[in-house]
């Protein structure tokens, strides 16, 4: 079937090899997004609150301890009265459990870091050990067991019991830091503010950084 002239000029004028070239280059941000995200995410992220099961958060923080480092492993457990708990399984000494709440977890463009404060601390099994680590800040007790740094892409900062980690820099060299979509950078799309600890989770609050355009076409993209 022939088409009317003014429809095979436009078809004609269409720079087919640019178009090729632009749905190469969304190759690798789509498959960021679709291993990231499904719609339930996205929806939840827009209306202000992501629930993130500590299995979830424990799995990603696995996969990002690298070999050499001093802490070999480390796991969360969020309770419903606010507190998390952590329990570090360190080079050198072994086992250290903290317990405290997060003051502050901020992500928005190039500011993304967390403000912990341990309010307890125990060596397992350690004995007289064990009393003395409960009882002198964390600061100094980091001195006996060894540094709690699981890489050196997340600049850890102890003082007294407050511990600050900053992360935009791991999360400036991963792919949600490397790829755009629609020329606005993945790690800017979400804005984070808080972070509460609950039964079996943290429910973050969140803000969607996007036009409803663009919006609808992530949308469109997800399964």
């Amino acid at each position: 079937m022939d088409l009317p002239a003014h429809i095979q000029e436009r078809w004609q004028a269409i720079d087919w090899a640019k178009v090729q070239e632009k749905v190469a280059d969304y190759g690798p941000v789509l498959q960021v997004i679709k291993d990231t995200w499904d719609k339930e995410t996205l929806a939840e992220i827009s209306q202000g609150n992501l629930f993130v099961a500590d299995d979830v958060l424990n799995d990603i923080i696995a996969k990002n301890i690298r070999p050499g480092s001093p802490a070999r492993a480390l796991r969360l457990q969020s309770r419903d009265n606010g507190q998390l708990s952590i329990a570090i399984d360190t080079v050198k000494f072994g086992q250290v459990e903290l317990s405290g709440e997060i003051r502050e977890f901020v992500h928005d463009g190039d500011k993304s870091y967390l403000v912990y404060q341990v309010r307890q601390r125990n060596l397992p099994n350690k004995g007289l050990m064990s009393w003395a680590f409960s009882r002198i800040s964390l600061a100094m007790a980091q001195r006996m067991v060894g540094s709690f740094q699981l890489t050196e892409d997340l600049p850890m900062e102890i003082r007294h019991n407050t511990v600050r980690i900053d992360y935009s820099k791991a999360l400036a060299d991963s792919a949600w830091g490397k790829n755009t979509f629609h020329g606005q950078r993945l790690q800017d799309i979400v804005i984070i503010e808080k972070a509460t600890p609950r039964e079996g989770g943290i429910m973050f609050q969140t803000k969607l950084n996007l036009s409803d355009r663009v919006k609808k076409d992530l949308q469109a993209l997800l399964h």
